[in-house]
């Protein structure tokens, strides 16, 4: 009887033995499954060129505001905004009358004094009245000067007019009449990290890019590196001379302003290396150490064709994960492929 129970029981011990011994197989292949397939690539220093590009608005070189000393009835205006003109160009004629008054009083003084000198030569005056009359001539003359200079109002400098607020029979008041700017060369101010203000100098060449413009470069140089660093921002402006004798900027436009300052060592990994982290800005990679990957948020700096410069996060030597990191999590056990 028991014999009979023992071989009817047999086969149960026997189906519970191999599925023991399968579910053993099957747990150590998960944990074999679990280990991440990855390519990875030693982290090292190269040779980077220091790069640094700024945003900033283009100005015109010289800015003139055409305005006469006094207030007064404005005549003429021979220009319109956008008209290109000379050096020594007229502009405006403002009211004249006084100025007309004493042309009259000279010219009756300088007769006054030719004849008085004819007088001198035969004693029929003193020379003190001839010095009296020539001190008035050269008070007159200085006065009508100053007010030539007011009622023919002249460009300063070769430009464009930008600018016009006055109708010909206004009065001048407090606005300029007119805005005239210099557009060759243009310039454009961007503010430099102290860090760099050894290295920034006078006559180094520059690379302008505007947003008008796309990708075109424009060729520019330093012209003016400021003495003094902000406290505050602690930084220091750089002025940049644009040259721009085929006159296609114009002030105003919006610049990229790449400066150049030497070259240096730089830790810089593959771009498909660096993962961004999703919700916010932050980007990383995954290094890995002992067989284990390890989230590492790393600092970029400037993008140098298919790799990036890291500024901080990863060392000289440290290994890096290159493919099959978006199937990563930090502490995962990783299993590292050859290319």
């Amino acid at each position: 009887m028991r014999t009979k129970v023992i071989l009817r029981l047999l086969p149960l011990f026997l189906g519970a033995g191999i599925l023991v011994s399968c579910g053993s197989k099957k747990e150590e292949k998960t944990e074999e499954e679990q280990k991440v397939k990855v390519t990875t690539a030693a982290v090292q220093l190269q040779d980077v060129e220091r790069l640094s590009t700024y945003t900033a608005n283009v100005k015109a070189e010289v800015i003139n505001q055409i305005t006469p000393s006094i207030p007064g009835r404005i005549e003429k205006i021979y220009v319109e905004i956008g008209d290109r003109v000379k050096k020594g160009q007229l502009l405006v004629q403002m009211e004249s009358h006084s100025l007309q008054q004493q042309t009259v009083q000279l010219s009756n003084l300088q007769k006054d004094y030719q004849r008085y000198e004819e007088l001198l030569k035969v004693g029929g005056i003193a020379q003190q009245q001839i010095d009296q009359i020539k001190t008035q001539i050269d008070v007159l003359q200085s006065a009508i000067q100053n007010l030539e200079e007011n009622t023919k109002l002249r460009s300063p400098i070769d430009g464009i007019i930008t600018n016009r607020n006055y109708d010909n029979g206004d009065v001048y008041t407090a606005q300029p009449i007119l805005t005239v700017q210099q557009l060759n060369p243009l310039k454009a101010v961007v503010n430099v990290s102290e860090s760099n203000f050894t290295n920034a100098k006078v006559g180094m060449p520059v690379d302008i890019k505007l947003d008008v413009y796309g990708d075109e470069s424009f060729a520019g140089k330093v012209s003016l590196v400021y003495p003094t660093i902000d406290a505050t921002t602690h930084t220091f402006g750089v002025e940049v001379t644009i040259n721009n004798s085929n006159m296609r900027v114009r002030p105003g436009m919006y610049a990229r302003v790449t400066l150049n300052f030497g070259t240096g060592k730089s830790i810089v990994v593959p771009d498909l290396a660096v993962l961004k982290q999703a919700g916010s800005n932050d980007k990383y990679v995954f290094s890995v150490a002992d067989g284990v990957a390890k989230y590492t948020k790393v600092e970029l700096g400037q993008r140098l064709a298919d790799k990036y410069e890291i500024l901080s996060g990863l060392k000289d030597g440290d290994i890096i994960v290159t493919t099959g990191q978006t199937r990563l999590i930090d502490g995962a056990k990783v299993e590292i492929v050859k290319n």
